[in-house]
């Protein structure tokens, strides 16, 4: 695993570096899971930048373990208290601060959204977890080419950088898994491709949970990555034009995944990455299939959630 517990790392340490490059002396972040929150402060830490990340106030109950690492490690962390109070609100505080200080501050988006170049920025950050797939499996399988690739996608910067040097690769299979939450016939979800029109979030079009007036429709899920009403630009195109398939998984299959990853490999997942985890028990496969799943986060700030479900699992 990435150090900090997650695939944020990869574009905050190069956006960082074009931070500095640009002279700004201000770093601001959104955050939901708060993978990225603690990735932004790192950096700033490491590099001597004051650091400020946008927060809704459920998921700082909710992730309260990098809520903690990111105050340790210098940051201020400011509570979005607007609509659903997660990561859609904090990426639109995080935004109105940026408006407002435009001359020393950089904004150091999380994943493949917002205006761009982000969604390409980000894409191009993370796509060395593709290339460590290539490699990795030219090592194990002595082919570089595998049959499917499986990711989790809320914005979707881990299946981005995981898709990123496959995507001119026909034979790869792509599935994004999204979060169904409570189920995507009920009003708690967030699986944004079925349930998505097109729109424009947050400066990018893509697919977007939205009513007829064009207002957001708020989106759940116990994971506070993928609680967000919009997907990556990227991964619209790929599901429109049918070159990726899409699944979703519920709460209780991202559950019942995260105890079975962790009961027979020994690997505590993150929510969010134990949703590409669930479809295993639906989407079949041959014997012969090389299937790469993208584990993009670890679990030890989802504790407290699967504590509390221990004993259903």
């Amino acid at each position: 695993m990435c150090h900090t517990g997650a695939h944020k790392i990869n574009n905050t340490i190069g956006q960082i570096l074009l931070a500095e490059r640009l002279g700004k002396t201000r770093i601001i972040a959104e955050t939901g899971a708060g993978q990225h929150g603690v990735a932004t402060a790192t950096v700033c830490a490491l590099r001597g930048i004051e650091c400020i990340v946008y927060m809704g106030e459920v998921d700082i109950k909710r992730q309260a373990p990098n809520v903690a690492r990111m105050k340790m490690l210098g940051a201020e962390v400011r509570p979005a208290k607007s609509g659903s109070r997660t990561l859609k609100d904090a990426t639109n505080e995080a935004i109105r601060d940026w408006i407002d200080n435009p001359i020393d501050t950089h904004y150091i988006i999380g994943s493949v959204v917002g205006p761009h170049p982000y969604p390409d920025m980000v894409a191009r950050f993370q796509a060395i977890i593709s290339k460590e797939i290539r490699m990795q499996l030219k090592e194990q399988t002595g082919q570089e080419i595998p049959d499917h690739i499986i990711a989790c996608v809320g914005g979707g910067s881990n299946a981005a950088g995981a898709l990123y040097h496959f995507l001119n690769e026909d034979d790869v299979n792509f599935i994004l898994v999204e979060a169904a939450g409570k189920g995507i016939d009920t009003d708690h979800s967030a699986a944004t491709s079925v349930l998505g029109t097109h729109g424009v979030i947050h400066g990018s079009m893509t697919l977007l949970m939205q009513d007829e007036d064009g207002q957001i429709i708020e989106p759940y899920s116990i994971s506070a990555g993928l609680d967000y009403p919009g997907i990556g630009p990227l991964h619209a195109h790929l599901i429109k034009t049918g070159r990726a398939e899409v699944h979703s998984a519920t709460d209780a299959e991202a559950l019942k995944a995260a105890f079975e990853l962790t009961r027979t490999e020994g690997i505590i997942p993150a929510l969010e990455t134990a949703h590409a985890f669930a479809i295993l028990n639906e989407r079949k496969f041959e014997n012969d299939d090389v299937v790469v799943i993208n584990l993009s986060g670890r679990g030890d700030k989802d504790l407290a959630t699967y504590i509390s479900h221990l004993d259903r699992y």
